[in-house]
């Protein structure tokens, strides 16, 4: 009787890991929120992992639309109007892309905010596109992040990094 209540428990046991397991993803969801030019920013991305991979230049091709995220298109959300490097971003959601080059990258914030990739992507549909700084850093990072800070957001991934300016747009 023990050894089949023993068992019973192991088989348990081990669904719940499986199940577990099973349900961890790739990409994890992951939201970076914080104020930026007097406005709420909430950005919602998927965050892969490099896993061994090279990332940039490989994975991510240079020079093309890069949904900036993994499964369905990452989204922006501004509770006010900004400025983005300058250029006014009407509050609102927006999908986000970005066009990765060495030295500079164009940051993309489309009208079509619920998109799965860059699959369906349409120029037609931007709002804004600002150049911005990317850069190599020495440091890694495994999984892909977004932050907002007081006075822009970054991406970085890898050893990649770019980030824009924001400013209140009075």
């Amino acid at each position: 009787m023990n050894f089949k209540k023993t068992l019973t428990t192991l088989f348990l046991f081990a669904l719940a890991t499986a199940i577990s397991f099973a349900q961890e993803k790739a990409s994890p969801a992951k939201t970076a929120e914080g104020t930026a030019g007097g406005s709420k920013i909430t950005i919602n991305y998927s965050s892969p992992a490099v896993k061994g991979r090279m990332i940039w230049g490989d994975l991510v091709p240079l020079g093309q639309v890069w949904r900036a995220g993994a499964n369905e298109a990452t989204t922006f959300t501004t509770s006010k109007d900004i400025l983005i490097e300058g250029q006014k971003l009407p509050a609102g959601t927006y999908s986000f892309f970005i066009i990765p080059n060495e030295g500079t990258s164009t940051m993309i914030f489309n009208k079509v905010a619920q998109q799965w990739g860059a699959f369906n992507y349409d120029s037609k549909e931007d709002q804004l596109r600002v150049n911005v700084p990317s850069q190599q850093t020495s440091n890694m990072e495994e999984r892909l992040v977004y932050e907002v800070k007081p006075d822009r957001f970054e991406i970085r991934w890898e050893y990649g990094k770019a980030e824009a300016k924001i400013a209140p747009a009075n």
